[in-house]
């Protein structure tokens, strides 16, 4: 029997012995009342490597709980009687229209979550007309997934040691139509994952190709080269000598939309900016990066004020509520990423589980602004928000 459908077998077990029944079963998941409450089904879902590696952080996760405290630092000012019935989500970015804010970061090898792993998150996109960024360290190729997404999805870059493997797999990436290359920066010295790691150690699951939790360089290699993305590489990423020549490298090899992904000051942002990139996705990798305790939404300030309104700047880490989303367009970001939650919807209930997931921040999120006085997404102000009872 596969991993996958020995977890959905002791889950199903668990149910049968908890009141999670009458969720799971009688009622359906279209009664769960926020995202949180997909988190404890994917935990019991899932294996404890793959747990550990969807949950964990780096050292002490420390960054992984800023990123949620951070949203405590920021309250909503509201105002009344504006009458905003329905508001419109609606905003085009990147020659696209989007029906709302929120989109799926890349998560890899989601078939450690899922047997229909991307595939199914790709479903559910298209279905929601979600936008989906998909991971250099998929379980799925990206052509495969744009047919199930419908269109293209936007391709996260895990840059390859060499130039020449570079060019490789960004030409691929245009193959599939992909408009828009987002680089994860934020990783390139390494991580130290010592939470995923104690938990791997304790799984008794053979699955060593599903996560990367283990630090040796060797068998981060070997494990890359069995994704569909690494056919023909030699699966070595992310050389920690990387400067912002990089950058100027990347735009010249392709005409994609160049994100980079792992913006965490202001200084970095001018600089990407005055490199060219077409915008900034400020992230700390979920807290998966380095221990630096700091939460995403606390540095989105920073960022957007040191670039203004010349590149659109985005954000990911921590964002649960719909509130939560309220809060950093109220500060300036375009979009908001989501990683965690909508995997553990893919974990407990495939792809209806992540479209329940989108459907419950889209409705917080609409009720927010209804509340707070905004029609559309182009009222989105700074006056709406304090950050720790002070006006910005």
């Amino acid at each position: 029997m596969s991993p996958h459908l020995s977890a959905r077998r002791q889950f199903l077990r668990f149910l049968a012995a908890s009141p999670l029944l009458a969720f799971a079963q009688e009622s359906g998941i279209n009664d769960a009342l926020s995202v949180m409450d997909f988190e404890p089904l994917a935990h019991q879902a899932l294996s404890p490597s793959h747990w550990g590696y969807l949950s964990s952080g780096v050292d002490d996760d420390l960054t992984v709980r800023r990123n949620r405290e951070a949203m405590e630092h920021f309250q909503i000012r509201a105002h009344r009687l504006v009458g905003a019935v329905k508001p419109d989500l609606r905003f085009t970015l990147f020659g696209k229209v989007w029906d709302s804010p929120i989109y799926f970061s890349a998560v890899s090898a989601q078939r450690a979550f899922h047997p229909d792993g991307e595939l199914a998150t790709a479903r559910a996109a298209k279905a929601k007309k979600v936008v989906q960024m998909l991971s250099t360290v998929s379980s799925t190729g990206v052509e495969d997934v744009g047919k199930a997404l419908g269109e293209p999805p936007w391709y996260q870059l895990y840059i390859p040691t060499t130039w020449e493997e570079t060019e490789k797999l960004i030409r691929r990436v245009e193959a599939a139509g992909c408009q828009v290359l987002v680089w994860t920066i934020d990783t390139l010295g390494g991580r130290n994952a010592e939470t995923a790691e104690r938990l791997a150690r304790s799984d008794t699951h053979k699955c060593t190709s599903c996560h990367a939790a283990l630090p040796e360089l060797n068998q981060g290699i070997l494990r890359n080269r069995a994704k569909p993305m690494f056919a023909g590489l030699s699966g070595a990423i992310n050389p920690a000598g990387a400067d912002w020549s990089y950058v100027d490298h990347l735009k010249k090899m392709t005409k994609m939309k160049l994100l980079l992904k792992g913006i965490d000051t202001a200084e970095d942002a001018a600089l990407a900016r005055d490199h060219g990139v077409d915008g900034l996705i400020v992230s700390n990798h979920g807290g998966r990066a380095v221990e630096t305790g700091r939460g995403t939404i606390d540095i989105l300030p920073e960022v957007i004020d040191a670039v203004g309104r010349q590149i659109p700047v985005l954000v990911d880490g921590g964002f649960r509520r719909g509130t939560d989303v309220f809060k950093a367009l109220s500060l300036g970001a375009r979009a908001v990423g989501i990683g965690r939650p909508y995997v553990w919807g893919l974990a407990s209930f495939g792809q209806e589980g992540v479209e329940r997931v989108i459907d419950i921040l889209r409705q917080e999120l609409t009720m927010t602004m209804r509340n707070c006085g905004l029609p559309s997404m182009d009222r989105f102000t700074r006056d709406s928000v304090l950050r720790n009872g002070t006006k910005l």
